[in-house]
């Protein structure tokens, strides 16, 4: 087992485009992180820098205590897991699996043992006699993923493992990766541009954009304090909605005025406010769709929307509404605590009243994007 720590890594390529920026990380031993963020954002990149497979412009990669920056793949004890699985189709499952090992002349009982007890793990013993092109998606994935369990190294990384597979499949190869994660105990360096992913598979989440890290947390310190406006609608399905108003202080309590009502923000969050000396002026409001609520009657806390589209999800409605000045918001409903006669209300053009409370709130600086509370 072993740490890996990343020390100002930079990656610039001959056409003098920066794929990665001064990267700063440390990933503890056992520990399970996941990069995270849209194509393009240089997390594959940072992947491959730590395997080897690409050359570091500037800084230092350690595993373990020790600098690898000019060790080559095969000498840096780490596993990998690829997108496109990677396995030769004239072998056998058995074969696959046991290739790393018989370059390393290891004995073939002690291969036998290695292989039947990582098929027998991932679940794949009755295929063992089988060629890839017999195999589905899934199987094949986790052929890929007993070739890189019987290395016994020190790092396993995984470039976006799970891409290639259908949604049902995804999850299903998602739980069985928590389960892998229990039984081998070792460090995890996983790379997705699926939040969802990263939220139910990561100890720690690094959220990458261009190649820079913008928040490195838990995924509930993540989803609960963003540092900016490109981390809050991120991390959660659909992404938060982000509303321009002012925000007051009247007689020590903050409100805010989005399209013309007036919420209290109070308890905790106002306290946050308050600890953070934030000022009034124009502010980001951040509330997630789970977080706002419809409302029977308008009052002064509402926000008059007109119903366009109203999807419906099977334990839950997404409905997208309109403001009277063209801001579009969505609003997540359970569909458990809307009678029948409420669900038929809710069609195109339908007007709606929404509103959401004090602790529910996001404040970023309008200029910045930055947190104002937890990232000011």
């Amino acid at each position: 087992m072993a740490s890996v720590k990343l020390t100002d890594v930079k990656k610039v390529y001959d056409n003098h485009v920066t794929s990665v920026h001064d990267f700063n990380l440390e990933i503890k031993d056992k520990e399970f992180v996941v990069f995270v963020g849209p194509s393009g954002c240089g997390k594959s990149t940072t992947l491959r820098m730590i395997a080897g497979l690409e050359d570091i412009t500037e800084g230092t990669i350690e595993i373990d205590g020790v600098v690898v920056n000019d060790l080559q793949p095969k000498d840096r004890d780490i596993a990998m897991v690829f997108q496109n699985y990677a396995l030769y189709p004239h072998m056998t499952v058995y074969d696959n699996i046991a290739f790393s090992l018989r370059l390393q002349k290891m004995p073939e009982d002690t291969i036998y043992e290695k292989v039947t007890n990582a098929a027998e793990i991932l679940g794949i013993t009755e295929y063992l006699t089988r060629k890839p092109r017999a195999l589905s998606g899934g199987q094949r994935q986790r052929v890929a993923i007993g070739r890189a369990m019987v290395r016994n190294s020190k790092v396993f990384l995984m470039d976006e493992p799970l891409s290639n597979l259908d949604a049902k499949l995804r999850n299903q190869m998602r739980a069985e990766i928590i389960l892998l994660r229990q039984k081998l105990d070792t460090t995890f360096i996983y790379v997705t541009h699926d939040q969802t992913e990263a939220m139910t598979l990561g100890d720690r989440i690094v959220i990458m954009r261009d190649g820079i890290i913008e928040q490195v947390g838990t995924p509930m310190e993540v989803f609960e304090k963003p540092h900016n406006t490109f981390v809050a609608e991120f991390i959660g399905a659909p992404k938060m909605n982000m509303i321009k108003t002012e925000l007051h202080l009247i007689d020590g309590h903050y409100y805010v005025s989005p399209f013309g009502a007036k919420i209290e923000v109070d308890g905790e969050k106002g306290q946050e406010l308050k600890q953070a000396r934030v000022k009034p002026g124009d502010v980001t409001l951040g509330v997630r769709p789970e977080h706002m609520l419809l409302c029977d009657q308008p009052s002064e806390a509402t926000i008059p929307c007109k119903l366009e589209v109203n999807e419906m999800m099977g334990s839950e409605l997404h409905l997208h509404l309109v403001t009277a000045d063209e801001t579009r918001l969505i609003v997540r409903v359970p569909t458990i605590e809307l009678s029948e006669t409420r669900r038929a209300q809710l069609t195109y053009g339908s007007e709606l009243y929404i509103t959401f409370t004090g602790k529910v709130m996001h404040f970023f600086n309008p200029e910045t994007g930055k947190n104002l509370i937890y990232h000011p």
